[in-house]
Parts: C-alpha cells; structure tokens; sequence
C-alpha cells in the first residue's frame, strides 16, 4: 500500500473514532446551567463522570439511552423499595406525572409484578412525583433472588421507559432511607 494510502486510512480512523463518544451530560438541557456529578463514586467514561451510584447512595439504573436515570433504594430493615427518578447526570430528581411506576421480576420462573404508589418529595409540583414506594416486603425479597431479572417500567413525558435493576446484594457501609 502507498504511504498516501496508509494516511488517509489512518486519518479517515482517527476522524471517525474522534466523533464518536458519550453526550454531554454536564448542562440541564435547556437551562445552560452546569450540574456536577454528585460528590460519589464516579465512573470516568471517555472523558466524562458519571455517577455509580445516586444522590440518596442508591444503584442507579440507565433509562433510555441515558435520557434519564433512575435510582433504586432498598431498606433491608422495613423491605420497602424506593425509586428516585433522576435526570440524565443522576444528580437532580425529576418530577413526573405517573402515579405509580412498575417493577417487573421473575420468582420460581414466573413474571409478577410490583406497584410503586407516588410518594411526592417536599420540592415536587402539585400532581407529579419524582418519588415511587412500595412497603410490600415480597418486593425486597424478590430483588435479592438470584434470576430475579428485575425491571423498572415508567412512563415520562408519554414516553415509556424500561430499566433493568442490577441489585447490588452489598448493602454494607450504604445508609439507605
């Protein structure tokens, strides 16, 4: 191969690979204001910080092609479940509104699913939530069943979204509300 050939392969590489990567992440859309990643462990990704876990210390779960997230919080002492819908960065709650959001598992081989009612935070808009519980302690059990294949279904903004729940089994060192 001639060198001119070599470098437009090499060139036409570098200029491909160079356009592909994560979206940026670090401006509230529409807003033009920064949001940094909250003060957990990040995962530096092509450059840029996502969160490994929520503002709450939960597991994060990735809906959409990382249009938003979601964070999942299990109490082992009461076995409720909460999920925080969180924006694109996982740092900032985001209020939607469904009054209850899904969470599809598998038990003994057979699909069931579990409702989490609204539970509004304080700073959340009359009529929408950006907080989901369920005190139903079967729930808790389930997501802690090896092949349970857990899945977050919700809705935001008429959108369907569908999330699947990596449990992290460690709760040691997490306070978890």
């Amino acid at each position: 191969m001639k060198l001119s050939s070599k470098l437009f392969i090499f060139v036409l590489a570098s200029a491909t690979f160079g356009l592909v990567g994560c979206k940026d992440e670090g401006t509230n859309a529409g807003t033009g204001v920064e949001s940094s990643p909250p003060p957990a462990t990040v995962d530096d990704h092509a450059g840029h910080a996502h969160p490994t876990e929520g503002p709450h210390h939960g597991g994060l779960i990735e809906l959409g092609n990382e249009e938003y997230h979601a964070e999942l919080i299990h109490d082992d002492d009461t076995g409720s479940v909460t999920i925080y819908v969180l924006n694109a960065a996982a740092t900032e709650q985001v209020p939607i509104e469904s009054t209850e959001v899904t969470i599809n598992v598998k038990h003994d081989g057979k699909p069931e699913q579990f409702k989490l009612a609204a539970s509004p935070d304080a700073n959340d808009p009359q009529g929408k939530s950006s907080r989901f519980v369920s005190t139903d302690a079967e729930l808790g059990e389930h997501l802690d069943e090896e092949g349970a294949d857990p899945k977050l279904v919700l809705t935001i903004n008429g959108k369907s979204y569908r999330g699947t729940i990596a449990h992290d089994h460690d709760h040691e060192g997490h306070d978890h509300e």
